[in-house]
């Protein structure tokens, strides 16, 4: 087997911490094998690098390893995508196709950002990892493919499981061995070592002397959070390779490539100032749209009791507590849209008209604000769009749903 040293030369890792040997380990111990794996960790850890040694280390080496990324393939397309189709099979298939499993035979297959998949999509991918089998879309004829499949995602996968986004028993497939990387804010060790590669590879490529930093930036450095991970600090590493003309960075120079410092403070002061002002929002109408929930069934429980019965002093003084809430939350709608919702019974109208007039439950029930989820929804989008200036992908991040969905909802709502 391959030492641990040799692997990372080999690969070009770089980096000591517990975490990420742990990681390297497991996959040099599964690569002979044809365990599917699922590769977990945040954006920017790496991911994609596990793939590749276990595919360069396993009997698959010399066929084809092919990386797909299940988020950037539009959910129309994607089954064509990875099985195929026949000719005809969809306006625009002019001809038969190869999908990737089918091109991938004998070889590996990375199946990135796995979480994105459709629920029809993963009934397919089940099928293959269970028997082998696939069928090109078109056709009826079954075709067997022997492919290694490593998945990774940075989706909690059991919170996408109870929210019905992802099948539990295509989870359990995949994670046969589940490989976690470490988000970079757990390796602060290797954190000034990565940084130092990547100016070193800057100043090669940019021809110009290698930046460094003294010994209060590199502390800086360590302690930042990291939220974009390597990916973030390979970024920051070019900016000041590119835009700083002193080679040596200090403190204060380094704090302003720096966005959000602030979330270094205790973790429950980060979090809050993580929470965009779309967040709020979203959360002020979902608590609006509870409390309507309640004043209506409110509504209704007063309404049947009033149908159902022959004495109204009664009825007030047994539900003198519900009527007086009601009508304080009638004051919280009245600029809104009121529903009216006919309620017939004669016989209680003729008993007390008095009654009828002040509460006007026989005849009339002025019903919660009749919102439209659709028209919200249409609004949130045209506003996160607006504020990204048309930027599909920052929209989608501020609006916490994937890419592919916000594409999906623009055609929908044809904007």
């Amino acid at each position: 087997m391959v030492s641990l040293q040799a692997l990372k030369q080999r690969f070009e890792i770089i980096g000591n911490s517990v975490g990420l040997n742990r990681a390297l380990e497991k996959a040099m111990q599964v690569a002979p094998t044809d365990i599917s794996l699922l590769i977990t960790g945040e954006s920017g850890v790496g991911k994609e690098v596990i793939p590749k040694i276990t595919h360069q280390l396993s009997h698959r080496k010399h066929s084809k390893f092919i990386a797909v990324n299940c988020g950037a393939i539009p959910e129309g397309t994607i089954d064509s995508e990875l099985f195929g189709h026949e000719k005809g099979a969809f306006t625009g298939a002019t001809q038969t196709r190869a999908g990737y499993f089918e091109v991938a035979d004998g070889g590996t297959i990375f199946l990135d950002e796995v979480g994105e998949l459709p629920l029809t999509t993963q009934v397919r991918l089940l099928r293959v990892l269970e028997n082998g089998e696939f069928i090109k879309v078109g056709s009826s004829k079954v075709q067997k493919t022997n492919v290694r499949i490593v998945a990774a995602t940075n989706v909690n996968m059991q919170e996408a499981i109870k929210k019905n986004k992802f099948r539990e028993d295509l989870y359990y497939r995949l994670s046969t061995v589940e490989i976690n990387l470490p988000p970079l804010r757990k390796r602060t060790e290797d954190i000034h070592l990565l940084f130092r590669k990547f100016c070193s590879d800057f100043a090669q490529k940019y021809s110009m002397p290698t930046i460094k930093l003294d010994e209060e930036a590199i502390s800086i450095l360590t302690n930042y959070r990291w939220h974009g991970n390597i990916r973030q600090l390979k970024n920051i590493a070019e900016q000041l390779s590119v835009l700083e003309e002193n080679r040596m960075i200090k403190k204060d120079v380094l704090i302003d490539y720096l966005p959000n410092l602030g979330d270094n403070l205790p973790a429950i002061i980060s979090e809050k100032s993580e929470k965009s002002e779309f967040n709020n929002e979203r959360e002020i109408l979902y608590k609006v749209l509870f409390d309507m929930k309640g004043d209506l069934n409110d509504l209704k429980k007063l309404t049947l009791e009033l149908m159902q019965t022959s004495n109204i002093s009664e009825f007030k003084k047994n539900n003198e507590q519900l009527i007086n809430k009601v009508y304080q939350n009638e004051n919280y709608s009245s600029e809104k849209n009121i529903e009216i919702v006919n309620v017939e019974n004669n016989k209680s109208i003729e008993e007390n008209k008095d009654f009828e007039d002040k509460f006007d439950y026989i005849q009339e029930v002025k019903a919660i604000e009749s919102l439209s989820i659709q028209e919200k929804e249409l609004e949130l989008i045209k506003k996160s769009l607006e504020k990204h200036a048309g930027k599909r992908k920052l929209a989608a991040e501020e609006l916490g749903i994937s890419e592919r969905t916000l594409y999906r909802k623009i055609k929908q709502f044809d904007l």
